[in-house]
């Protein structure tokens, strides 16, 4: 079977992505809609809001939608079955926070819940473009990073300083043995701090939720200090299709780019793009745990990866919630800020 890596849909492709209704798994969904693409949005919850945020009604409706959990293997089993599906981009997972307070709950989704997708691939495998999953810099420590350059180089050592990182450690040797002992190909594309409309959950979330609030003129502080290496939703829902469509062989893990930024200059960045937010947003001293100066040559194999200006990612994401704030949409508690009292 014959594969583009990138432009528009083939008539032989049909799309699944798990965790569509998240926040990457809605910008990916939005990508492959607008390529033209058959798509199966995967997901346990029923709530499509974030899609709804990013999406026409139009676009909406050419969406198939199927209601699954990817810890119960023979349903997903079923479903790729009934929509004849031939690339799989995995993005299922639950983030730090939920990791941190269920650590069981976190390692059956993260960790089984992966192993049911590569196994549920392998049994098709002739079929398949290369399975693409999420990893993550976070299963990284800041003292994996060079002691020289002080950037983390992309054949480094992880040591995680928590169970997501663990979970998603354990992800990448999954991948690695699937492609030994069931010839699964597979990308794996590690991002750091994603921001973009519908990023209201996780340790990272706190600059996207710091936007909305500019928005609705609320005061909020970001959880976190010094810097970070930022990747713009709709460029990661972008690259994700550019690995689906590639004619990689084996298990591949990349690094993503993006733009380095402190964490006051983000700020200043939203206050540029939301007048009158000046003095609303501040940020906590305390620094992430993960190194912000990354290594990612090697994603250029993919093809074309973008790369959206900070200035402009920031301001198409005001824009959005401008938006949903006209619509009577833009609900503090569900993008991330707190309600106060």
């Amino acid at each position: 079977m014959s594969r583009s890596p990138s432009g528009g849909s083939r008539p032989d492709e049909r799309f699944l992505v798990t965790g569509a209704l998240g926040c990457l798994g809605a910008w990916t969904v939005r990508t492959l809609v607008r390529a033209g693409a058959p798509v199966v949005a995967f997901d346990r919850g029923g709530d499509p809001r974030r899609l709804a945020a990013i999406m026409s009604a139009e676009e909406l409706a050419s969406v198939a939608f199927a209601t699954g959990d990817i810890t119960d293997l023979a349903s997903f089993e079923l479903v790729l079955d009934d929509y004849g599906i031939t690339n799989v981009i995995h993005l299922a997972a639950l983030q730090v926070p939920f990791c941190r307070a269920d650590p069981p709950l976190g390692a059956l989704v993260n960790v089984v819940g992966t192993v049911n997708v590569f196994e549920a691939v392998k049994r098709r495998v002739e079929r398949m473009a290369p399975l693409v999953y999420t990893g993550s810099v976070g299963m990284y420590a800041a003292t994996d990073a060079d002691l020289q350059s002080h950037r983390l180089e992309e054949a480094a050592d992880a040591h995680p300083v928590n169970h997501y990182g663990v979970y998603k450690l354990a992800n990448e040797g999954t991948a690695r043995i699937y492609w030994a002992e069931g010839q699964v190909s597979s990308v794996g594309v590690r991002p750091l701090t994603v921001y973009g409309a519908g990023r209201d959950q996780g340790m990272t979330s706190g600059p996207t939720a710091a936007i909305a609030a500019a928005v609705l003129g609320t005061p909020y502080e970001i959880g976190f200090g010094g810097g970070t290496l930022f990747q713009y939703a709709k460029d990661v829902g972008e690259t994700v299709v550019l690995a689906s469509r590639s004619t990689l062989r084996g298990a591949h893990v990349f690094n993503l780019g993006g733009i380095a930024v402190a964490i006051a200059e983000w700020i200043e960045a939203i206050e540029a793009a939301v007048p009158g937010a000046r003095g609303l947003i501040s940020h906590a001293p305390t620094e992430l745990p993960f190194p912000s100066e990354i290594a990612h040559e090697r994603i250029d194999v993919l093809g074309d990866v973008p790369v959206t200006p900070l200035e402009e990612g920031i301001g198409a994401t005001a824009d959005i919630y401008r938006r949903l704030a006209r619509e009577g949409r833009l609900v503090p508690a569900e993008h991330g800020i707190p309600t106060p009292g």
